[in-house]
C-alpha cells in the first residue's frame, strides 16, 4: 500500500487549500509513522544480526502494535515492556495488547514508577539478564534512525506545492522528520497531544531549521484525554469525509488546523497539507472506554 494525498473538499475560508496525506495506508498494522520509524531500525536490527526487539510503551500504545507486527513480518521476536502492573491479567480486555499478544508479542508489566526510569542503563542491564540479547527500540520509536525515515514523509511535490506541513507531536520524531526535510519556504506546525510545553526543546535535538512552531493549545487535558467536542468533532469529520481520525494524534491535530483556519490564522490562499500518522487501532480501546460511561462512540470501519 502507498501513502496518498486526499483532498479535503470542504468549503474553507480564504481559499485555503487542505489536503491530508493517508500516511494510515501504508501498511494496515505497522501504521503511519510506526512504519517510517521502524524502517532503518529493523535494517540496523539485521545488520548488527539481532533476532529480538524489545520496546516500551502504555496499554493502548500504537508503537507497541507496530513493532509486534513488525516481529511478524520480518522474523524477529518481540518484548513489550508494559507501564503498569495491573494490567497483566487484563490482556484480554484490551485489544491493542490483546492484539499484540496475538501476533507474538511477550510481554514484561513493570509498575508505573519503574517505567519512568526505562531509559535507566541498570533496568536495561536487568532485561537483558531477564531476557538475553535484544536490539532496543526507544518508548515511541524516536531514535536517530526513526528520524531518517520520517524524513521520506514529504515527497517532492509536496515542498513544492504546499506552503504549510502540520502533524501531531507525541515524542517528536516524526515532526523532526518533517522538518528536516521540508523547505525554508514552508511552515511546518506540530500539534502537542501531551499536555505542557516541553516538546519544543526534544525537537531541537533533532532540527537544524528554524520554519517551525509547536502548537500545545489542542491537547484536550493531556495525552489520551478527549472530551465530547472532540468526539463530535471526529464524528462530523468522518462523516463528510469519509476519512477516520484517531483521538490520541491525528484527531486532536485536525481539530486544532480547523479551527484556527476559522480564526484566519492562515493566510488567504495557504496551501495546507496534514499528516495522518495512522493509529486508528486506538479508537477501539478508546470506545470501550466511552461505552462503559455512556458516551457518544468515535465512529469508523474497522475493515
Amino acid at each position: 500500500m502507498e501513502s496518498t494525498n486526499q483532498k479535503i473538499n470542504i468549503n474553507l475560508k480564504n481559499n485555503i487549500e487542505l489536503f491530508i496525506k493517508r500516511e494510515d495506508f501504508l501498511h494496515p498494522i505497522i501504521s503511519g509513522n510506526k512504519y517510517r520509524k521502524l524502517k532503518y531500525n529493523l535494517e540496523q536490527a539485521n545488520k548488527l544480526n539481532y533476532n529480538t526487539l524489545l520496546t516500551f510503551g502504555g496499554a493502548f500504545s500504537n508503537h507497541i502494535l507496530a513493532v509486534a507486527g513488525a516481529g511478524i513480518e520480518y522474523g524477529f521476536q518481540t518484548i513489550g515492556v508494559i507501564r503498569g502492573e495491573e494490567l497483566e491479567n487484563k490482556i484480554t480486555e484490551n485489544p491493542t495488547l490483546l492484539k499484540a499478544y496475538e501476533l507474538g508479542m511477550k510481554f514484561y508489566f513493570i509498575s508505573r514508577t519503574l517505567y519512568r526510569d526505562k531509559e535507566n542503563k541498570a533496568l536495561i542491564e536487568q532485561l537483558k539478564e531477564k531476557f538475553g540479547d535484544f536490539y532496543l527500540i526507544p518508548e515511541g520509536g524516536t531514535n536517530e534512525l526513526a528520524i531518517k525515515g520520517c524524513e521520506e514523509i514529504l515527497t517532492a511535490s509536496d515542498k513544492s506545492y504546499f506552503t504549510h506541513v502540520v502533524g501531531a507531536v507525541g515524542t517528536g520524531g516524526t515532526i523532526s522528520g518533517i522538518i528536516n526535510s521540508s523547505t525554508e519556504k514552508q511552515q511546518i506546525i506540530g500539534f502537542s497531544s501531551l499536555k505542557g510545553a516541553f516538546l519544543s526543546d526534544v525537537i531541537r535535538n533533532f532540527v537544524n531549521k528554524t520554519n517551525w512552531t509547536v502548537n500545545d493549545h489542542y491537547h484536550f487535558g493531556g495525552y489520551g484525554k478527549i472530551n465530547e467536542a472532540l468526539v463530535s468533532f471526529l464524528n462530523s469529520f468522518y462523516q463528510e469525509t469519509k476519512i477516520p481520525l484517531d483521538p490520541v494524534y491525528t484527531g486532536k491535530m485536525v481539530f486544532g488546523v480547523m479551527d484556527l483556519i476559522n480564526q484566519d490564522y492562515f493566510l488567504p490562499n495557504s496551501k495546507i497539507l496534514m499528516i495522518h500518522t495512522g493509529g486508528l487501532q486506538g479508537i477501539k480501546g478508546m470506545n470501550f472506554a466511552l461505552k462503559n460511561k455512556n458516551k457518544e462512540l468515535i465512529q469508523y470501519d474497522e475493515n
